[in-house]
């Protein structure tokens, strides 16, 4: 469904090494917050997005922007929260959403075109933890703790139902401090293109959060080793700055696709 369409689908090849770099962040003024009715979710998931800093300040918000940083060049993302229409601007290329078709602007082949629809709210979905996880369409169910470094993480296994977004049978789990209820670890799995369920799970590490307008909201990724099943040390790393949320309505016509773009199929 729009909500979770294209859901998160990895290409990890475009993970690359770095050092975690100083963050910035420009916050606008709280928007209203308006009590909408309350959505059941499992105890754990409710917890989650308290400690985040609630559902009802996310859904109060229409626009999320953050530039991802990148040796080869950054990447500013820009997402009309309601619609999930998106544009993933660089130096070289922009990839959009204008809410029905995936394009690709570019003089030369930066990008390479079959990347563009799975990419282009790729990076979007890591980010937005934990709010996307509250969209509709989504089933959970408890699972046993991941063990690391000493802690004990509760895990919250993510499924969806049939025919829901690019990958319905991708699946997800978050993993909780169990003393702050912070999300720290997401496990996935990646199903884009194939027929059936992946057995291995990938893992990332939330390990830096920053507030933005009321929300908790990462600053740091880490993509982890993975081991018979279990993370085990970093593999790769990725650092958001740049970070705006607010009530702002954006311009439609910023996410149409421009002259001369291509559809990705």
């Amino acid at each position: 469904m729009k909500k979770i369409m294209f859901f998160l689908v990895v290409a990890i090849f475009a993970l690359s090494c770095k050092e975690t770099t100083q963050q910035t962040t420009t916050t606008t003024p709280t928007p209203e917050v308006t009590k909408t009715p309350e959505k059941e979710y499992p105890t754990a998931m409710a917890a989650i997005f308290k400690a985040h800093g609630g559902m009802d300040t996310w859904n109060a918000m229409n626009e999320l922007s953050f530039t991802l940083e990148k040796e080869e060049g950054n990447e500013v993302h820009t997402v009309d929260l309601k619609s999930r229409k998106v544009t993933v601007k660089t130096d070289q290329y922009t990839i959009g959403f204008d809410g029905e078709d995936v394009w690709l602007a570019q003089d030369s082949t930066y990008f390479e075109p079959g990347r563009a629809r799975f990419y282009h709210n790729l990076m979007f979905y890591f980010y937005a933890m934990p709010f996307v996880l509250g969209d509709d369409g989504i089933m959970y169910s408890d699972v046993p703790a991941l063990e690391f470094d000493g802690i004990s993480y509760p895990g919250t296994k993510i499924s969806f139902g049939a025919g829901v977004g690019d990958a319905p049978d991708d699946e997800y789990i978050v993993y909780h401090n169990p003393s702050t209820n912070q999300m720290e670890w997401l496990a996935y799995t990646v199903t884009y293109g194939k027929n059936e369920k992946s057995p291995n799970f990938s893992y990332i590490k939330y390990d830096q959060w920053t507030e933005v307008n009321g929300l908790q909201l990462p600053s740091v990724l880490q993509w982890y080793k993975v081991i018979d099943g279990k993370p085990t040390e970093i593999r790769s790393e990725r650092t958001f700055i740049d970070v705006t949320a607010s009530a702002t309505k954006l311009d439609a016509s910023q996410f149409e696709k421009p002259a001369g773009a291509e559809i990705a199929e």
